[in-house]
C-alpha cells in the first residue's frame, strides 16, 4: 500500500513537472510556463484556437513574413507579465501569490475573444460585439470549467478589483499587450521603426498610490515607445493596402450573408454557415453560441473564399479573386472627405463595364477615414514618477515637442474602386 501511493505521489510530481514547460520564442528567448493551472489554459482547444487567428489581419499581403499569430502574442503578453511581476516585487510592490496568478491568467486570455482575421472582421461574424466582450464571455465559461479559478483574474480583466494599476498592466497606454505586440509585429514585418525596448520600459515600472507610473530616467524609452507606435500604424496597420484588403474581406462576407439571407446555400464550414444565418447579440450570446464561435479561425474563411470564387454570383466571384489572387481594388488616400459627385461618376462608370445594380456597386466603389493617434490625453495617461515624488503626465514631463503632437490625431480619407476603371 504504501508503495503504490509512493508511485502515486511520484506520478503526480512527474505530471506537474511536465506542464512547467520552457517555449522558445523568436522575440524574448525561452518563455516559460509558470504553474500548472496556466498550462490547462494554454491547452484548452478555446486558446488553442488562436494558433489560427493571424495577429495582423491581411498585412501578409503586404509583409510576407506577417503570418504570426494571437498565440504568439498571448504567449509573449504572459512573459513579460511575468517580468513586471518580478521588477514590482524588487521595488517591494506587495503582489500576492493570488494575485500574481491572476494578473497571468488576464493576459493570457485578454485576445482570446478574437474572430477571424482578428481586427479585419470583428464586425462582419458577429454585429456590434466587441473581442474584448468575447473574450470576458470565453473567460466566464473557462472559469466554470476550471471551479472558479479565474474569478480574480476577471475582475481585473474587468476593472473592478481595487488595485488599480493591476488593471493597467493589462490595458493601459502602456500595457504588456501595447508592448508586445509593437515589438513582435515590428519583428514579423520587418520595420525597424516599430521596434521597442520593452525591458528598459519594464524595469523603468513603479507602483504609488495603486497607480502604475514609469521612474523619469525612462522617460526616453516612453517617447521611443509613443513613436514607434505612431509610425507602426502608419507603416502596418493603416497601411493602405492592408486596409483596403482587409475592406474587401469584410465586403465579401457582407455579400456571403446578403446571399445567404436569401436562400442560397453558399460552401462553408458548418459553425461559418451559422453565422451568416444568424445574427447574433451580446445578449444571445449562450454558451452554445460561443462554442461555435470557438470553432471559426483563419481557415474557414480561406477554405470559403477559395470555393466562392467560382461561385456564380459576379459580386461575390468577383471579391473572392481580389483577395486570393491579391489583385486588390485601388485605394487612393486624400486630405479631405471625398465629394459624392465622384463617387456617383464611379459607380455610373462600373454599371457601364459590369451589369451591376447601383446597390450592387457598393461593394466595388466606397470611401472612408481612418485616424492615428498615438498617445490620448483625455484618457488615462501614462504617469511618470518625478525625483522629487511629483507624478506628471508623460507629455507635460517630456521635454520633446513632438510628444504634444502625438496626442493629436490625425485623419486621413480614402476612396476605393476597381482597377478597370483606371483603363476605362
Amino acid at each position: 500500500m504504501l508503495i503504490f501511493l509512493y508511485l502515486l505521489k511520484s506520478t503526480t510530481c512527474v505530471n506537474q513537472i511536465n506542464k512547467l514547460k520552457i517555449l522558445n520564442d523568436p522575440i524574448y528567448g525561452f518563455i516559460t510556463i509558470p504553474n500548472t493551472l496556466i498550462y490547462d489554459l494554454i491547452q484548452h482547444p478555446y486558446f488553442q484556437r488562436l494558433r489560427r487567428i493571424s495577429q495582423m489581419g491581411m498585412s501578409y499581403l503586404v509583409y510576407p513574413g506577417a503570418h504570426h499569430t494571437r498565440f504568439h502574442h498571448a504567449l509573449g503578453c504572459l512573459h513579460i507579465m511575468q517580468k513586471a511581476v518580478q521588477t514590482l516585487r524588487f521595488k517591494e510592490v506587495v503582489i500576492s501569490e493570488e494575485e500574481e496568478n491572476a494578473l497571468y491568467i488576464a493576459i493570457l486570455l485578454h485576445d482570446i475573444g478574437h474572430g477571424p482575421f482578428s481586427h479585419a472582421m470583428e464586425h462582419s461574424i458577429v454585429e456590434d460585439v466587441h473581442h474584448e466582450e468575447i473574450s470576458l464571455l470565453f473567460m466566464n465559461e473557462l472559469n466554470r470549467e476550471f471551479d472558479g479559478k479565474l474569478s480574480l483574474a476577471i475582475q481585473i480583466f474587468k476593472g473592478e478589483y481595487h488595485r488599480k494599476f493591476m488593471l493597467q498592466l493589462i490595458s493601459s497606454q502602456l500595457d504588456m499587450d501595447r508592448m508586445d505586440y509593437l515589438k513582435r509585429d515590428s519583428f514579423y514585418t520587418g520595420v525597424a521603426e516599430g521596434n521597442i525596448n520593452s525591458e528598459r520600459l519594464i524595469q523603468m515600472m513603479h507602483v504609488v498610490d495603486d497607480v502604475l507610473v514609469i521612474e523619469e530616467k525612462g522617460i526616453y524609452s516612453v517617447e521611443q515607445f509613443l513613436v514607434a507606435r505612431r509610425l507602426m500604424y502608419w507603416q502596418a496597420y493603416l497601411h493602405k493596402t492592408s486596409l483596403v484588403a482587409e475592406l474587401t474581406l469584410t465586403k465579401i462576407l457582407k455579400r456571403a450573408k446578403e446571399l445567404t439571407q436569401k436562400g442560397e446555400l453558399l460552401p462553408c464550414s458548418e459553425p461559418l454557415q451559422f453565422f451568416m444565418q444568424h445574427k447574433i447579440t451580446l445578449e444571445s450570446f449562450d454558451a452554445t453560441i460561443l462554442k461555435k464561435f470557438a470553432l471559426l479561425d483563419d481557415f474557414d474563411i480561406v477554405s470559403a473564399i477559395k470555393s466562392w470564387q467560382f461561385h456564380e454570383d459576379f459580386v461575390l466571384s468577383s471579391l473572392s479573386k481580389m483577395i486570393i489572387n491579391r489583385d486588390l481594388p485601388k485605394i487612393k488616400m486624400v486630405p479631405e472627405k471625398v465629394d459624392k459627385l465622384q463617387i456617383t461618376e464611379l459607380r455610373t462608370r462600373l454599371m457601364e463595364i459590369h451589369p451591376l445594380t447601383e446597390k450592387e456597386t457598393d461593394y466595388f466603389i466606397f470611401k472612408g477615414k481612418i485616424k492615428n493617434q498615438a498617445y490620448n490625453k483625455t484618457g488615462e495617461p501614462i504617469h511618470i514618477y518625478k525625483k522629487d515624488k511629483t507624478i506628471e503626465d508623460v507629455v507635460e514631463a517630456s521635454d520633446q515637442l513632438n510628444l504634444k503632437a502625438l496626442s493629436k490625431p490625425v485623419t486621413k480619407y480614402y476612396l476605393c474602386f476597381p482597377k478597370v476603371l483606371l483603363e476605362s
